[in-house]
């Protein structure tokens, strides 16, 4: 699917969806979905993930896709999928990020069974590269997950989807229920205050899953969940020791710490990230090699398959969801007379533009944060700066109490599903 329309482009205005070619669909988000686009004046491929205003408003959305935006301009990191543009039509609200054609891991994790240790250990390594480069930033991205995790052409993980990332605070801790319950750690659930430090609990869980197929911390229901995160025992399958090593077994035992102030990378004494690169599970790592990508991955997807779910185009040509389209803004709108909402979007999704904008930071403009009031029996935690609804088990929840380099090498029809027909 490309642009029709007929008039030149003008690439010297600001960045709109008439600057991009419309390629594949290749992922679908609560409010809309992720598609292949190119670039027309330098050919360079992106992913384009692209908001409904309509449906964002309707399921009181509006602040978070704000902060993600805000969050995403923030951060560049090898390990992160990063943003190149945003921008907004009248319908729909733009990001156009870093393309990840290698699929996420959630989606390799179910067409294996398992990952081998060795793959897994080497995508720990670069996920954690990139938390420690977040929490520097003061960011907890706070929903890592496989589903959030996803692979480039060569193999190289990457952290996307910082809708309910947020700014921590080095003087107090944060209260709201966000992320994916099946993930989120013990002090989140039990609603004790959290910091940074959970992002290091959900890489233990990740890598237990990607290890074992199965995570940690089950349940039928969200009480059940909370209550296996809070108190049941750490328990390996039978055959651990065939899937995983001593020191790798260790390590996520050691990530999956209850009390965070003894978890590792988070100990008030510690040395944060150089804590993990010098656990022994990680002795193999060359760290240096590593942040540059000229480590070899040791799991490359099969560029030849579609690494991804092809449904997501078929809901276009069955007409079941309304086809993307390059269509012109209104002109001469009055601001005051939109609804509140709307007018926030247009105010504050602004646009960026990574070739001729410079990078910002919005800290501290964060979410509010509710003061924690402890029971006598709470161990306090030290929040120290770092160093470097459906209750589905895998859905991002949040509880309101107040996203590689883009590359040319690849062509549309090597790395997308070929389709008998197209869509009109």
């Amino acid at each position: 699917m490309g642009c029709c329309f007929s008039e030149p482009v003008d690439f010297d205005s600001e960045v709109n969806l008439f600057h991009f070619d419309l390629h594949k669909a290749v992922g679908k988000g609560a409010f809309g979905k992720v598609r292949v686009v190119e670039h027309k004046k330098s050919k360079k491929l992106y992913a384009l993930k692209y908001i409904d205003k309509a449906r964002c408003i309707k399921q009181k959305a509006v602040a978070n896709i704000i902060q993600e935006r805000r969050l995403l301009e923030e951060i560049d990191h090898p390990f992160i999928v990063n943003l190149r543009y945003a921008f907004q039509d009248d319908e729909n609200c733009f990001f156009v990020l870093d393309l990840m054609l290698g699929g996420d891991l959630r989606f390799h994790l179910e067409r294996k069974g398992a990952i081998e240790e060795n793959v897994v250990l080497f995508w720990v390594a670069e996920l954690a590269s990139a938390l420690a480069y977040l929490h520097k930033q003061r960011i907890i991205h706070r929903d890592l997950k496989p589903d959030n995790i996803l692979l480039d052409a060569r193999g190289h993980a990457h952290i996307t989807d910082f809708n309910v990332a947020i700014h921590y605070s080095e003087r107090r801790l944060h209260t709201s229920v966000a992320g994916s319950m099946a993930y989120m750690a013990p002090e989140v659930v039990g609603r004790k205050g959290y910091t940074w430090f959970v992002d290091w609990w959900s890489l233990g869980v990740t890598a237990f899953e990607l290890l074992f197929h199965q995570r940690p911390f089950e349940g039928r229901n969200s009480e059940r969940i909370t209550q296996s995160i809070l108190k049941d025992p750490l328990r390996f399958p039978e055959d651990a020791h065939k899937k995983c090593s001593p020191q790798g077994i260790k390590c996520l035992q050691a990530l999956m710490e209850r009390n965070a102030n003894h978890r590792l990378g988070c100990r008030p004494n510690g040395q944060g990230i150089i804590d993990i690169q010098q656990h022994p599970w990680f002795s193999a790592i060359d760290w240096d090699n590593l942040d540059t990508k000229e480590a070899q991955p040791p799991f490359v997807p099969d560029m030849k398959k579609a690494n991804f779910d092809v449904s997501h185009e078929l809901d276009e040509f069955l007409m079941v969801e309304k086809p993307l389209t390059h269509s012109k803004r209104k002109t001469n709108v009055d601001l005051q007379k939109m609804k509140p909402e709307l007018r926030q979007l247009e105010e504050q999704f602004t646009i960026y533009d990574f070739v001729s904008s410079r990078r910002k930071s919005y800290y501290p403009h964060n979410q509010p944060i509710t003061t924690i009031v402890r029971g006598s029996d709470a161990e306090p935690m030290t929040v120290v700066q770092s160093t470097t609804g459906t209750l589905l088990p895998t859905a991002t929840i949040v509880e309101r109490s107040q996203a590689g380099s883009p590359t040319q090498e690849f062509s549309i029809s090597q790395h997308t599903p070929h389709l008998p027909f197209t869509p009109p």
